[in-house]
């Protein structure tokens, strides 16, 4: 029988110590193809290149048994790419990550790493996207590892429900406090209170840096942030469909 075919992609570009780590460990699944960005694409969310070329080189970067390709798009152009040109045969999963930071709750929009697992399960792959609560280049990402493989054995072994795909947050390694397990949850309703920090370049010509904190106004107990602030992994399922079901016929008196 054929290994499973398992791609592989980021939003904190190809070289990010956190996609390495994944590589490594899906190495021990399956084949694996890498389609990642050539640089960082952090908040790109479902982005696609339209009025400029795409460039993709193979490369290699460590010495594992992957096939890889440097890509100047965004995610979901490494995935679009990888299966519509790259990829010999469909894939039996599609993995995005480790990222380097919480896609938790509203995180989830704006994330490239999350919209390249979305993008696997709109062309009918089971897909994930695995966060690390940690910016660090030095991330440890060890302690998260074993819940990654469960997570990954399992869904290659039973599936996901078609046009699902799951957000896999990781709580940051601290000392003294071990993960405690994982949680199955709900999306947190929360938000980034946000600014724009005003500046003036060195001409005189103002320039604009965002800035801001995130705030939960979410107290239940069945969130990923509840999960991940008791040191829980947390996994919540995610769909393509952003209709609002529930609204339709309020909409339709409405109107």
């Amino acid at each position: 029988m054929k290994k499973p075919l398992i791609l592989v992609t980021n939003d904190d570009g190809i070289t990010a110590p956190g996609i390495r780590k994944l590589i490594s460990i899906m190495n021990d699944f399956g084949e694996v193809v890498v389609v990642a960005p050539d640089g960082p694409q952090s908040g790109k969310g479902h982005a696609i290149t339209i009025e400029d070329t795409i460039r993709c080189d193979k490369v290699t970067i460590d010495n594992g048994p992957q096939t890889e390709y440097s890509c100047s798009g965004t995610p979901v152009d490494c995935v679009k790419l990888a299966l519509n040109k790259l990829l010999t045969r469909k894939p039996d999963l599609c993995v995005s990550g480790i990222n380097h930071g919480s896609n938790s709750s509203i995180n989830v929009i704006y994330s490239g790493t999350m919209s390249a697992a979305v993008e696997g399960a709109l062309d009918s792959i089971p897909s994930i996207g695995f966060s690390l609560l940690d910016h660090s280049k030095e991330a440890d990402f060890s302690e998260g590892e074993k819940y990654i493989r469960k997570i990954v054995s399992s869904v290659l072994e039973s599936s996901l429900p078609e046009g699902v795909c799951i957000n896999v947050n990781i709580p940051k390694s601290i000392a003294g406090i071990q993960i405690k397990g994982m949680k199955v949850c709900r999306q947190a309703k929360a938000n980034w209170e946000e600014e724009f920090d005003e500046r003036v370049d060195p001409k005189g010509r103002k320039y604009y840096w965002l800035t801001g904190k995130f705030v939960n106004y979410d107290k239940g107990e069945d969130t990923d942030e509840r999960a991940l602030e008791n040191h829980y992994v947390s996994v919540v399922p995610v769909q393509y469909d952003v209709t609002a079901h529930h609204a339709i016929s309020t909409i339709n008196n409405i109107l």
